[in-house]
């Protein structure tokens, strides 16, 4: 039996875990809006989901 995914109840913990999977930029680099591997817009997005998450 392997463990059940869960939500995070700290959108930084999240965006922390999607930063050390390789998933997420360190920083943001200010260049592009729209990076696709922003930490910035991902914080973002794990803050706007945490209410239709609980």
């Amino acid at each position: 039996m392997g463990k059940k995914h869960r939500a995070a109840a700290d959108p930084r913990a999240t965006v922390r875990k999607l930063i050390k999977s390789g998933k997420l930029k360190k920083k943001c680099c200010k260049s592009s809006p729209r990076c696709r591997k922003c930490p910035v817009l991902a914080l973002k997005k794990a803050k706007a989901d945490l209410p239709r998450a609980t």
